[in-house]
């Protein structure tokens, strides 16, 4: 199982990078889990300074941007 991470304080670019990365999921196929990290300090221990960020299996794969479902598949296989 896969476990996306999607670490914002759930503004509406954080809320789209989840969207986006549940549709990429579930279009793959994959077992997964998404965990929304919103507590700063969380963040933080990620060395994430700019949000939203997106880890996988608990790897930072992109800061500061919102992928879409077509490139959140490239970073799931």
């Amino acid at each position: 199982m896969k476990k996306i991470q999607i670490l914002g304080t759930g503004c509406p670019k954080c809320k789209a990078l989840a969207q986006n990365a549940e549709m990429a999921a579930n279009e793959l196929g994959i077992e997964h889990q998404i965990e929304k990290i919103t507590d700063i300090n969380e963040i933080m221990k990620f060395g994430v300074m700019m949000t939203p960020a997106l880890a996988v299996d608990g790897q930072i794969k992109v800061v500061g941007k919102v992928l879409s479902p077509e490139q959140i598949k490239q970073l799931l296989t």
